[in-house]
């Protein structure tokens, strides 16, 4: 009888229109960061903030932010910010753990800014709306920023030298040339992301609809640039199958553990752990976020996603908490998966790409304060 339930169920993920926007968000954000979007918005923004204290930092934030918003995609903003402005700020005298930890924590911003893919998973287990996700991780995700543009604020007054201003022959954009670069360079990305978001928020698009809207935007914006290429179509095609197969993977690999632990009544078994805990909705909370906290140090997100949440969420649901807010409580703790040394995605993805005088340990001390912060987040939530 189990083995005959498993056709079903490969069959119900392969028919899932839902999981459709991961290729599509996939591929926007894999062609934006190879038509040098990043490296044209952390000039301008360098250039923009050059002479504050922590200017170069508070550029490679608000990258993040809005790479985030228009790529989705970790791996792609970590590697480009690292290749681009890493350099950048040691030469410009910013302490290593800082520059290093600031790149990878604006690289996570991806995890739970739209149109995040953690969130497209999330509301599929959750057996919610994507937009309802979307919408319930804005708020966070714009917190969260704040939260680390705040932390190089306090950094800059206790320690100035660790993040100093761009030197006066750094600041080769004034006046209405600033002016210009800004607007050509910012205001693209930002109708993309109105184009994305704002027509899923309104409920004029499907997320579905909105990455595909996405992707024809991207390739649109590259074609503007005049940096798209076969070569680059291919990569970015080529990289966007193999993402998505990994994750129906793992989503098909995880269906039939699932199966399996519910045939042995171990979802049974966790539900009544779960709601025999003391304290009631308060105390299941504080139970699961450590839990996953813990977790995070050895699985990845997918996994967590797969194969936790389908546990945690009939339990959330009988104890009468809402399960968007319970989505994207769960999405920002696993964004730390990203961040924990020994063992985080993000911290190896700018060993990948940092030069050999910043050290491994100067990426996991750099981390560190704003896995923190991360944390801090979540206790806000």
């Amino acid at each position: 009888a189990l083995f005959q339930a498993l056709p079903e169920r490969i069959f119900g993920i392969m028919a899932n229109d839902t999981l459709l926007a991961i290729p599509f968000f996939t591929f926007m954000g894999l062609i934006l960061e190879r038509s040098g979007m990043a490296e044209d918005l952390l000039d301008t923004i360098g250039q923009l903030f050059g002479p504050m204290r922590g200017g170069l930092a508070y550029a490679v934030i608000f990258v993040g932010a809005l790479l985030a918003a228009t790529t989705g995609v970790v791996a792609a903003s970590v590697i480009s910010m690292g290749l681009i402005s890493l350099p950048i700020m040691l030469r410009y005298g910013y302490d290593k753990r800082l520059a290093s930890g600031v790149i990878a924590a604006s690289g996570t911003l991806a995890q739970i800014i739209p149109p995040s893919l953690v969130l497209i998973i999330m509301a599929d287990q959750l057996g919610k709306s994507v937009g309802d996700m979307y919408e319930g991780a804005m708020v966070p995700g714009l917190v969260l920023t704040a939260l680390y543009v705040g932390y190089v604020a306090i950094l800059s007054i206790i320690k100035p030298n660790h993040c100093p201003a761009l030197p006066l022959e750094a600041r080769t954009l004034r006046g209405f040339k600033l002016i210009l670069r800004v607007l050509t360079t910012l205001v693209p990305p930002l109708i993309l992301i109105f184009l994305v978001l704002g027509t899923i928020f309104l409920g004029i698009a499907t997320p579905t609809e909105g990455g595909a809207m996405g992707a024809t935007g991207a390739l649109i914006l590259a074609l503007a640039r005049k940096r798209i290429s076969w070569k680059l179509l291919k990569q970015a095609m080529e990289t966007t199958g193999k993402l998505s197969s990994f994750v129906v993977f793992i989503l098909v690999g995880s269906t039939v553990f699932g199966l399996i632990f519910r045939a042995v009544n171990g979802d049974l078994w966790v539900e009544h752990l779960l709601l025999g805990l003391p304290g009631g909705q308060m105390g299941f909370l504080i139970v699961v976020n450590i839990l996953v906290f813990v977790l995070a140090f050895f699985l990845d997100f997918f996994e967590l996603s797969f194969i936790i949440v389908p546990l945690l969420a009939p339990v959330a649901d009988k104890l009468g908490i809402d399960l968007v807010w319970f989505g994207v409580l769960l999405a920002v703790n696993m964004q730390t998966s990203f961040m924990h040394p020994p063992f985080g995605f993000a911290l190896f993805y700018l060993r990948s790409v940092a030069p050999a005088s910043v050290k491994t340990t100067d990426i996991y001390w750099g981390a560190i304060p704003f896995v923190c912060i991360q944390i801090i987040m979540v206790a806000l939530i």
